[in-house]
């Protein structure tokens, strides 16, 4: 049975745009880079993030073919999340629009690197969620 997650990694065509964007929105600190060396299957840089310091694995490589909605979710608070938009876009990253939500189960930013990634920062909890969805619908929620 698994334990916890272990780490993400990301194939990027530029190690320092990446950098940039983990550094600049998530507040990431970049703790190893290989340098020329090749200890993996190419260059790569390590990150760690959040408080519970999430290893972020970054390594060099072909980029997605395109975008897609699979993604990764960062969890921020909600008083955040103005100032956690601002930073995405003050490094121009193409910004998606959150899919329709019901009140109560957190706001979300999406947003994509260059090489097609995903990436969400997220105010709330799974177990908002899931009470929100258990309860009955309002006038409020969007209609599916």
């Amino acid at each position: 049975m698994i334990s916890g997650l272990s780490h993400m990694t990301f194939v990027v065509r530029d190690l320092d745009r990446l950098e940039t964007i983990l550094t600049g929105v998530l507040g990431a600190r970049r703790v190893y880079d290989s340098g020329d060396d090749t200890f993996s299957v190419s260059r790569e840089r390590f990150f760690l993030a959040g408080d519970d310091e999430i290893w972020i694995a970054v390594m060099e490589g072909e980029p997605l073919p395109s975008r897609t909605y699979n993604h990764i979710a960062f969890k921020i608070a909600d008083a955040d999340y103005d100032s956690c938009l601002a930073r995405v876009n003050a490094l121009e990253l193409s910004v998606k629009e959150s899919r329709p939500r019901v009140a109560g189960e957190g706001r979300s930013i999406y947003f994509y690197d260059d090489d097609n990634h995903m990436f969400e920062l997220h105010t709330g909890t799974l177990d908002e969620r899931l009470r929100r969805y258990a309860a009955p619908p309002t006038k409020t929620d969007p209609v599916s």
